[in-house]
């Protein structure tokens, strides 16, 4: 994986530079080692993408759905059959093992193949045959068209799964996209849009370019030309999106993180439920949007608990992605570390005790790259930064509960709302316990809510709007409601 990669605009069906901004290297976070380029653009890249966006998006709202459906089954195809080639990119610029590589790409195939089979029910699935006829004369009819050009956002943790959430979806519908990735990790993004190209996707109809906040994306987001804009990303980033699209009043999707709480309850399975916690806490290390934040163990079993968890922490061995038999990679860069940093030592010094980790890995195996070691704190405070805020890293904060009550309250207590956790062998319990969080998502006895045929998306701060499943295909479409007299039978 030493080859380096040059990424590319792809604008109206052809690969290009940027009009001014030139392009910025692409670098391994395991050992800091330059692995490609992208081309890095400015608002005048934006208008161009805009203009291909918005001449394409007649013709291919107006194609028939069943073609629709054959090219976005044909990307899926070739994802699969490219899928070492993406996943490699991936790795080398995410750092992430490359076993969770190639599934993040097998699942970026089941996305778009998802959608090419769901594409079909666009309009005839969403009428109203129950209000079809209302009188002798009157007729309803409500169909769902495409709202036009998409903007999407995705982000560096999951680059290419969280393309395809919104791409393909937006695609299936009938709108045309203008995709901006990361520029930590524009490479894997760059050769799945090249699927979308090979499957024969008309030019205009997907778009991909890269540049700076300031200039490219307010211009994406700022120009009346988009319709809907979508964004995986930080709270803050979300408030800006919603301000400057709300000049135009467009349509916005946001999933804006979490701060996710595990609650491991008296009668829980232990085993399961340490390795739950181990796999959900250090997974990309800790980089994900549902990844746990806090876990409140109730206090009969917490010595328990801890003591598994510990030890299982201390045999995570994070190493370079690329590496034979890497489960744990790197973080993403050394600003992430510091974050992480930050709230470790916040949470010591507000009386936390640190039990495993809390320190950045270095020495072989390790120089020149962004690594830290998974970390369990103990007895942190509610008020904690790390309690309170979504670290986006390796750490594990373990706190105990009293009561049903107290953790319900203690889990609440957030402006995040995106997922939870339960593990309890009383499903009816748990179930109950579910319906009074306040996230998007609760899982019991599982530690992932992310299922394609079901919305996914928070409450709170953690987002607006839901992406997946058949909500993740409406978020792309109008409402129309035609309303008919009908002339007398002769």
């Amino acid at each position: 994986m030493s080859q380096q990669r040059h990424a590319p605009f792809l604008i109206d069906g052809k690969a290009v530079e940027a009009l001014e901004g030139g392009t910025i290297d692409v670098r391994n976070p395991a050992n800091g080692s330059i692995v490609g380029t992208t081309a890095w653009g400015t608002a005048a890249d934006a208008d161009r993408a805009l203009a291909a966006a918005q001449a394409a998006f007649p013709g291919w709202a107006a194609t028939d759905v069943e073609i629709r459906a054959k090219l976005l089954r044909r990307t899926g195809e070739l994802i699969r059959e490219r899928r070492m080639e993406i996943a490699q990119a991936l790795t080398s610029e995410q750092g992430k093992p490359i076993v969770d590589s190639l599934r993040e790409i097998d699942y970026t195939a089941r996305v778009f193949e998802f959608y090419a089979d769901m594409a079909p029910l666009r309009a005839d699935a969403w009428k109203h045959p129950q209000e079809n006829a209302i009188s002798k004369e009157l007729r309803v009819l409500v169909i769902h068209q495409p709202l036009g050009v998409v903007v999407t956002m995705v982000p560096w943790n999951y680059p290419v799964d969280i393309f395809a959430w919104k791409v393909a979806p937006a695609l299936a519908a009938g709108c045309t996209v203008v995709n901006k990735p990361s520029p930590l990790t524009p490479l894997s993004t760059a050769l799945t849009v090249q699927c979308l190209v090979d499957a024969g996707i008309p030019a205009g109809v997907i778009n991909n370019v890269v540049g700076s906040n300031e200039g490219l994306s307010m211009k994406l987001i700022r120009d009346p030309r988009s319709r809907l804009v979508t964004l995986t990303g930080s709270i803050e980033t979300g408030q800006m999106v919603m301000r400057e699209a709300a000049t135009e009043l467009k349509r916005i999707v946001l999933e804006l993180g979490g701060q996710c709480p595990m609650i491991v309850m008296p009668d829980a399975d232990l085993d399961l439920a340490v390795a739950a916690a181990v796999q959900r806490s250090y997974t990309n290390m800790g980089q994900i949007c549902l990844s746990v934040n806090r876990i409140y163990v109730a206090e009969k079993i917490r010595g328990r608990f801890l003591d598994a968890f510990v030890e299982a922490t201390r045999a995570v061995r994070p190493m370079d992605g690329a590496a034979p038999g890497a489960l744990f990679g790197p973080m993403i860069n050394d600003a992430q570390i510091e974050r992480v940093q930050r709230h470790v030592q916040d949470a010591v010094a507000r009386g936390g005790k640190l039990l495993a980790g809390g320190q950045r890995l270095t020495g072989e195996g390790y120089d020149g790259g962004s690594f830290y070691a998974p970390t369990v704190l103990a007895d942190t405070p509610d008020d904690a930064l790390v309690m309170c805020e979504e670290t986006f890293g390796p750490v594990a904060p373990v706190v105990g509960y009293a009561s049903t009550e107290e953790v319900i309250r203690r889990a609440n207590a957030t402006r995040f709302g995106l997922a939870g956790y339960i593990y309890s062998q009383d499903i009816g319990q748990a179930l109950q316990l579910a319906e009074r969080l306040e996230f998007g998502g609760v899982g019991i006895n599982v530690n992932d809510v992310c299922e394609l045929q079901a919305p996914f998306g928070g409450w709170k701060h953690s987002g607006v709007g839901r992406e997946l499943g058949s909500e993740g295909l409406l978020a792309y479409m109008e409402a129309k409601h035609i309303r008919m007299r009908l002339p007398a039978l002769a």
